[in-house]
């Protein structure tokens, strides 16, 4: 689990079920906010974010299934669906519906923290990484909101292709990135398989010894990583 709890709501209309549910996930790192039924849902997700829903189906007032098609109507906040109806056409009726996954009754405590786990890290985005205002790479100071290389007032020339190259790096100082890093990244010569030359380069830019190079290393077998000042 993160530091920021994984807040959960539970909607189930057996009280025990609910309770159990409630301590349970509790004891495991969630936040856990209970419903007895559709409406009380609602009103729940009106006031309040949540991460994850842990649904049951067989309700009196609104089935499950009905709910989630109708959250999934303005959202795609991640569902777990609960029901005592385990056959395979049941199953694939609560996927259709909009939800996660599909858990019957009865089921085993661990696997239900197992499968809602699972669920936040498939659908939870990490945070965009934060772009520095400028990274220092000994007298050269580089600028990624500007694309701008400089050594004190001389402005070093950069490629549209450098600079965003070189903007992923100050980006994640310190990390190493692979070509499919850099790839995800939107980065074009990773895509060409040309990441190689843009970062010979580089280096012949930033570095005092391109040779030896100080600050944009290479990590044998993996990738390259920036180590600014």
């Amino acid at each position: 689990m993160t530091a920021d709890p994984a807040h959960v709501l539970v909607v189930d209309d057996d009280a025990r079920l609910r309770e159990l549910l409630r301590r349970y996930l509790s004891e495991n790192g969630f936040l856990v906010t209970t419903a007895a039924g559709a409406r009380e849902a609602r009103q729940r997700m009106a006031d309040l974010a949540f991460d994850l829903i842990v649904l049951d189906v067989m309700m009196p007032e609104e089935s499950g299934l009905a709910l989630t098609r109708d959250i999934r109507r303005g959202s795609q906040v991640p569902i777990l669906l609960l029901t005592a109806m385990g056959e395979v056409d049941d199953r694939i009726r609560g996927l259709e519906s909009g939800a996660d996954d599909y858990l019957p009754k009865p089921f085993e405590p661990r696997e239900l923290v197992l499968r809602m786990r699972t669920i936040l890290k498939r659908t939870v985005s990490p945070p965009p990484p934060v772009k520095p205002a400028a990274v220092r790479l000994g007298d050269i100071v580089f600028e990624p909101g500007r694309q701008t290389l400089r050594r004190g007032e001389t402005l070093i020339h950069l490629t549209q292709a450098e600079a965003a190259l070189l903007t992923v790096f100050a980006e994640r100082p310190g990390i190493t990135l692979t070509r499919d890093d850099l790839s995800a990244a939107g980065i074009a010569a990773a895509q060409a398989r040309t990441v190689d030359v843009q970062v010979t380069r580089l280096r012949r830019k930033i570095e005092p010894d391109p040779k030896f190079p100080r600050y944009l290393q290479t990590v044998r077998g993996k990738g390259y990583v920036l180590q600014p000042d």
